[in-house]
């Protein structure tokens, strides 16, 4: 029997272990943290890495519904690597950003993206406004005097907000979590994010995230971009 428990001990270990790495191809992604929607806790933190943005929708979509979007932090993590794909391809960068986010989240995103992304006579590509080096602002190491360089694997660092858990009460109600993500990019060193998660179900959504395309310090130097 005491063999029985200890097996049983060691497979369920195992399991938890496998839990916080997932891997897509040779793209390899982990997660850690104490965020929940379960409870607040102003101690929570969360850390996701990976060793590449997503290819296209398909891994995002695995990456999203088998691992990241259980967590909150995983969850909001993916954000930034949305804007990433928006940045090479409108329409599958598009597609991203509607599964991940609360439906209003969706046009927030996309029409701030679109004019930080776009040159037009207003904002050649020269203009500071235009900062399609956005999505790297929130990743560790990453700052305007290196070009916005992330250390690698890519690190998204995020702590429970201030702001304690909150229970919606409309039509598809949900418990919205609130975490910063740290990042370099501003004065502020964080950037505030919504997650909700809605009853009865498994994936957590971004449900607000203004912070993360609000117009980050100007790059000294040429961005190199993210693998």
């Amino acid at each position: 029997m005491r063999r029985l428990i200890l097996a049983i001990v060691c497979v369920l270990g195992l399991t938890a272990k496998a839990q916080t790495s997932w891997s897509y191809g040779n793209h390899v992604y982990t997660m850690k943290g104490t965020l929940t929607a379960e409870a607040y806790d102003k101690n929570a933190t969360g850390v996701v890495t990976f060793t590449n943005v997503p290819s296209d929708y398909e891994e995002f979509e695995a990456l999203y519904t088998q691992f990241l979007g259980k967590t909150p932090h995983g969850t909001a993590a993916m954000m930034p690597m949305a804007m990433e794909i928006y940045g090479r391809d409108r329409d599958e960068g598009l597609r991203c950003i509607q599964l991940i986010s609360w439906p209003t989240n969706v046009n927030s995103v996309v029409s701030q993206l679109k004019q930080k992304y776009g040159t037009s006579q207003y904002a050649p590509a020269n203009d500071s406004y235009h900062q399609r080096y956005l999505p790297a602002a929130v990743l560790k190491g990453a700052k305007p005097e290196n070009a916005y360089t992330p250390q690698q694997p890519y690190t998204v660092e995020m702590k429970a907000s201030v702001n304690k858990h909150q229970d919606l009460q409309f039509s598809g109600e949900g418990r919205v979590v609130y975490l910063y993500i740290m990042g370099d990019g501003w004065d502020t060193h964080q950037r505030s994010v919504e997650v909700i998660l809605q009853p009865d179900k498994k994936l957590h959504q971004v449900f607000n995230c203004p912070s993360l395309y609000t117009q980050c310090k100007t790059i000294r130097g040429e961005w190199k971009g993210l693998k």
